[in-house]
């Protein structure tokens, strides 16, 4: 092994990118290995059909201005091409409801009351909780100096939260989003659009227990923009500048380098061996990958105490979201709105979503599928040719494994979804040009994320915090010396935020 680097970085996702680039800043020598021909792994920016781009993920509102300012990402390109985009539940009848960052307009003037008051109470719980988005969870059982001062420094923002606000949150964190909305809200419309944000990416609805005040809290983490921000050249363009950002600090990037394992050395990693057989030596390896893909694939099972893996091994990992992009060759009409310029929840009442989540939990999904949609070329035009436009949408609920498998059931899928956005844009078939449907199957095979997971494992109570992804490797570093995780699947989950990658090079610079 000629080449040795301080770290190696397996994954070029958005976390291992602010890895890189934190590693990197400080002095360390660093390469990062990405198996595409593309870095930004689910956030890339991507031609689907010729001339029309999107990016799996399309927003930002998890991401913080300190990560932006650490690594100059507004200096190497970064900007936004809409700093808050305005959520829209959409009527069938035409009557929508339009929910910005303060306001509410369409509800009646009780939900409208209610509202302030709900999304006042929100934004304190999120301010006490998002330091800890950004700091090494405590260990569990450890009475080492820092974790105990982790933990007493959670402690003293939940008592700052006044005796009622924090009897509150302990009682809202283990709530369904079910019952959260209706203690708050009336209009069936805009319950469900409320609810989006706390079941979307998880395996989760509206009725499912546990967490979805801690999903919705975790949204609102970012302070870029308003509540959605919208990236310019898609998230792509925060990728390019993330890489940008590491390049300029002497890391080196390349693609179309799998990696097939990782190397050990008296029980420590030592580097790592590519899928075209050469070796690259490093004192520390990190990996972007999800845990299972880690562990089990990278590492090997054989390396690990076996209770270790057990709980790897029943890490939840089936995602049940998939992705549409349309081609379209022009803007789309919505009944009753004027402009689709906002995010639009596709979701007639919190019974709709449930109905979907109940087919897919056994393989099926339904023939009406609720849906987040956004038109990112009302606001970042070059995505499309002139006059053309993109469509984007989350689609819920899509199994990741199928029922007779997604080989033959594909059509049906996409005619599922067609059919749901001719409900509130009748002339939209007319109007594609191009279609890409990405189920989670997709998302596995083309992005190597183990069930196409955003999360890489379900971000809920039991997978939290210290226990993400699970005691033995919650604070980045691994059983194994010399590994560590920097991605999804560690603290503090999925979405595109960088906090993960940013922990991770903290970690690592205090421990090597």
């Amino acid at each position: 092994m000629s080449e040795h680097y301080d770290a190696i970085i397996i994954g070029g996702g958005h976390n291992g990118l602010t890895c890189a680039a934190y590693l990197a800043k400080a002095g360390r020598s660093v390469l990062v290995l990405e198996a595409a021909a593309q870095l930004g792994g689910l956030g890339a920016t991507r031609e689907f059909a010729p001339g029309y781009r999107a990016s799996v993920a399309h927003t930002l509102p998890q991401l913080g201005r300190q990560l932006v300012a650490d690594l100059d990402l507004e200096g190497h390109g970064f900007r936004l091409a809409n700093a808050s985009l305005p959520t829209i539940a959409l009527g069938q009848d035409g009557r929508h409801i339009s929910i910005g960052d303060d306001s509410l307009l369409g509800v009646s003037a009780q939900d409208e009351a209610a509202y302030g008051n709900y999304r006042a109470l929100l934004q304190r719980f999120a301010a006490a909780l998002n330091p800890f988005w950004h700091k090494c969870p405590p260990m569990v059982g450890s009475r080492g100096v820092k974790d105990m001062a982790t933990l007493g420094q959670f402690g003293w923002k939940l008592r700052t939260l006044g005796r009622r606000d924090m009897r509150e949150i302990m009682r809202m964190m283990f709530l369904p989003a079910q019952d959260l909305m209706d203690e708050y809200f009336e209009n069936p419309l805009l319950k469900a659009a409320l609810s989006w944000d706390a079941n979307v990416g998880s395996k989760l609805a509206p009725r499912s227990p546990n967490n979805a005040v801690l999903a919705l809290l975790y949204r609102m983490s970012g302070d870029i923009g308003g509540d959605l921000p919208l990236p310019a050249g898609g998230v792509g363009g925060l990728i390019e500048a993330l890489a940008a950002s590491a390049g300029k600090h002497g890391a080196e990037l390349r693609i179309d380098s799998a990696v097939s394992r990782v190397l050990l050395e008296d029980r420590r990693a030592c580097g790592v061996e590519l899928a075209n057989g050469d070796l690259v030596s490093a004192s520390t390896v990190v990996s972007n990958a999800d845990p299972k893909t880690s562990f089990f694939k990278l590492l090997g099972a054989r390396h690990l105490d076996v209770q270790f893996t057990h709980r790897i091994n029943r890490l939840r990992t089936d995602g049940l979201v998939a992705k549409l992009h349309l081609a379209l060759d022009g803007l789309p009409t919505i009944t009753g709105l004027e402009r689709p310029d906002g995010r639009m929840i596709l979701a007639e009442s919190m019974q709709a979503i449930e109905n979907a989540f109940d087919r897919a939990k056994y393989g099926d999904f339904a023939t009406q599928l609720p849906m987040e949609v956004v038109i990112p070329t009302l606001h970042d035009p070059a995505l499309a040719p002139e006059g053309k436009h993109v469509l984007s949408a989350l689609v819920q609920y899509a199994p990741c494994r199928v029922s007779g498998g997604w080989a033959g059931r594909r059509e049906a899928f996409l005619e599922a979804v067609l059919n749901s956005l001719v409900r509130y844009a009748p002339a939209i078939r007319e109007q594609v040009v191009a279609i890409e449907l990405l189920t989670p199957e997709d998302l596995e095979a083309q992005f190597r994320v183990t069930g196409g997971h955003w999360h890489h494992a379900e971000f809920a109570i039991d997978t939290w915090w210290m226990n993400r992804p699970t005691y033995g490797a919650s604070q980045y570093r691994t059983p194994v010396e010399g590994f560590y995780l920097c991605g999804a699947g560690a603290h503090p989950g999925g979405g595109i935020m960088g906090a993960a990658g940013a922990n991770a090079a903290r970690a690592i610079l205090k421990e090597t």
